[in-house]
């Protein structure tokens, strides 16, 4: 039997994250939970991060596209919010950036982590930017090192 299993650490690779300005309240610690997990556990260096600021989830899949197109990067993380509303907007924008950033992944052969939280309220996303439900934004990070090193041994 083969088994083909990635680590975390990634020194020398070379990640993106693609942030949502758009409910920045809850995705500054995100985006904060994924430098850090890039830092302490991957042991990417500073140089090797590169962070682009988007108005908001929606338009996160098309810088995502530009910057795997660009060939410069091992991986793409992509941190947002899109909390639920008394409209049909949520839906719209949480599937767009969903499936947006499934393609830029598909397409490219690229590790997109998705870090982008889809919640009913202020309080879930308060709880899982760091608080009761961890940090997803970390979570993202470890998600795109392990994957990382997975592609690299298929």
């Amino acid at each position: 039997m083969n088994l083909i299993e990635g680590g975390i650490a990634a020194k020398g690779k070379k990640f993106a994250i693609v942030v949502a300005r758009f409910n920045h309240f809850v995705v500054d610690s995100l985006q904060e939970g994924a430098v850090a997990t890039l830092k302490q556990y991957g042991q990417v260096n500073d140089d090797d991060i590169t962070v682009v600021k988007v108005p908001g989830a929606y338009e996160m899949p098309v810088a995502a596209k530009r910057l795997a197109a660009s060939g410069e990067y091992d991986a793409i993380i992509a941190i947002g919010a899109v909390i639920r509303g008394g409209t049909p907007h949520f839906e719209f924008v949480a599937g767009e950036c969903n499936s947006g950033l499934g393609r830029v992944a598909t397409e490219y052969g690229l590790p997109v982590a998705f870090g982008v939280i889809t919640v009913d309220s202020i309080e879930q996303a308060i709880e899982r930017s760091g608080t009761k439900a961890g940090n997803k934004g970390a979570e993202a990070a470890l998600s795109a090192l392990e994957m990382v090193n997975v592609l690299e041994q298929l």
